[in-house]
């Protein structure tokens, strides 16, 4: 790939990511939480998945207590609102070898799964 095509993905492609995933509805993220979440995770603390309480910021893999995949130990990401998206659209696309089996297909939906998790993370 040329130098150009690659600043100019770098420059653009976070700006169209962020787009798609910014300004959810945290007021229905939570309902969809409610609904779709808690069968494996709850706000503050661990089950079946990691308490998902202060996500944003977070590095992936370090919730204290919670036994992680040794992909998601392994991984460098910070979740933020572009790592949030592309784990929820295909966890296993973004970090080969997790344990999470589950997808959200709607773009509205994570956008407003997000907006909640944003919610609920201190700043």
């Amino acid at each position: 790939m040329n130098k150009r095509l690659t600043l100019l993905m770098a420059i653009t492609l976070p700006v169209f990511t962020s787009v798609s995933v910014a300004g959810g509805d945290a007021a229905r993220g939570q309902q969809l939480y409610e609904s779709r979440c808690v069968a494996c995770h709850s706000v503050t603390e661990n089950r079946v998945g990691p308490a998902s309480q202060g996500v944003f910021g977070r590095r992936a893999g370090r919730v204290l207590g919670y036994e992680y995949s040794g992909a998601l130990k392994s991984s460098k990401i910070i979740w933020s609102e572009k790592t949030l998206n592309a784990w929820l659209t295909n966890p296993e696309r973004l970090i080969p070898g997790q344990k999470m089996g589950y997808m959200v297909t709607e773009a509205g939906d994570r956008a407003d799964l997000i907006g909640y998790l944003r919610q609920i993370s201190p700043p």
